[in-house]
């Protein structure tokens, strides 16, 4: 086996690779609405989305990971060689980045995490055999493509087609906007401040403790958007039907920036560390020469994988953004708030429910339901059928990316 110091250097180099199509993939997703609804530039949503990254990756991420990712591979095949799993591990990272690069050069937004797991099931496969894969956990991603995509839609389908009725069928939609805006910012502030207790603090709190701050919190943010918009929206009804419209997307805009930056910061807390897993891994393995199946992911792994990710979305990040925030719907501020929030709902709703989802997937649906409320000419059905096909292919295309990878490390 090659040096130690080498194979350091080296997985340091793969897993900024790996960090870099991440954010130009997974990231994007977080801030495309907010960009394809005009509600912040794309250099905005850089300087956004790469704060509320770091702080989730380096602040409360998650700071010890499966180093064979989601239990996908029996730990107990690599146990009597240390190299094998360092090559493997290694080789994961390289399918799954290439496979990302692939998806973000045609613009679909894919699973980074699918990814990763279909390279490690490749890599698990060809070294320990279909006895050592774990295929209730396949099973349960494939029925995680179904779940998140059709609940985020049918939320988001909801959210927007109450604010359509509500504030855009009135005759005078700002003044219906003060009614309605303080109502939904209730729920919205709820769901983010228990989201980040439950998916990103990791309190000691219970769930009925946590949700019973976030409710508080909902409460407060909505008695002060309710006072906000009496004081300052008081010539409403004099304005023209357009200008009421501008004022309404206005407020909407902030909902949504605030929405995509939770967005933003549950994937630095949740999911930046299980990406840079098989990163962690090699380095536990070289340190101690054994197999760690849990391993504690450095500071610096995760300060490597939120920079590559943040100069990822900066420099590559505009292909799948354009994708979310362009190609599948037309977006507006209300629409894009409605999808995020759909995002944001589902993601909290599954995970206690101990579903496995994909953040993109659930961001997809929620987009696809918002286009229906608008009626199915509203979606591109061509784009969404282009995704679809990108989502099934994800984990055998990264096995078998993996695979090859795997058979010329294993010669070096």
């Amino acid at each position: 086996m090659a040096s130690t110091s080498l194979i350091l250097g080296l997985s340091l180099i793969v897993g900024l690779y790996m960090a870099w199509n991440i954010g130009a993939n997974d990231v994007a997703n977080a801030m495309g609405t907010s960009v394809g609804s005009g509600a912040v530039t794309f250099r905005q949503a850089v300087v956004l989305a790469g704060i509320c990254e770091l702080l989730g990756a380096v602040l409360v991420g998650g700071h010890v990971t499966q180093t064979i990712r989601n239990g996908i591979v029996d730990p107990a095949v690599f146990a009597t060689d240390v190299n094998v799993l360092i090559a493997g591990m290694l080789s994961a990272l390289v399918g799954a980045a290439l496979w990302l690069h692939i998806a973000t050069y045609f613009g679909l937004p894919v699973s980074t995490t699918h990814s990763i797991v279909g390279s490690v099931f490749g890599f698990g496969l060809l070294y320990g055999g279909a006895g050592s894969v774990h295929w209730g956990k396949i099973g349960e991603i494939v029925l995680s493509w179904v779940i998140s995509p059709v609940v985020g839609a049918l939320i988001g389908f909801i959210v927007f087609s109450y604010i359509h009725h509500r504030v855009f069928k009135a005759e005078h939609p700002a003044v219906a906007a003060q009614r309605v805006a303080p109502g939904l910012v209730f729920p919205v502030i709820t769901i983010l401040v228990l989201s980040i207790f439950y998916k990103g603090l990791h309190t000691k709190l219970s769930f009925m403790h946590a949700l019973m701050i976030a409710a508080a919190l909902g409460i407060i943010g909505s008695i002060a958007l309710y006072a906000f918009l009496k004081r300052s929206w008081q010539d409403c009804e004099g304005l023209s039907y357009s200008d009421q419209l501008k004022r309404v997307e206005g407020i909407f805009r902030y909902l949504q920036i605030c929405t995509a930056c939770y967005v933003a910061f549950a994937h630095g807390a949740n999911d930046v560390a299980n990406a840079v897993g098989p990163m962690a891994g090699i380095y536990a393995a070289i340190k101690t020469q054994a197999l760690v199946e849990q391993a504690p992911v450095p500071v610096w792994i995760l300060g490597v994988g939120a920079i590559g990710i943040v100069v990822g979305l900066a420099t590559w990040g505009y292909k799948v953004i354009a994708t979310i925030g362009e190609k599948i719907t037309e977006m507006t501020p209300t629409r894009g708030f409605s999808a995020e929030f759909a995002c944001a709902t589902t993601v909290l709703a599954c995970s206690k429910m101990g579903l496995p989802v994909s953040t993109t997937h659930t961001i997809v649906g929620s987009v696809v339901g918002v286009g229906l409320a608008r009626g199915i000419a509203s979606i591109d059905r061509k784009v969404i059928l282009n995704i679809i096909y990108s989502w099934i292919i994800t984990i055998p295309a990264s096995a078998i990316l993996c695979v090859l990878i795997f058979q010329i490390i294993s010669r070096i």
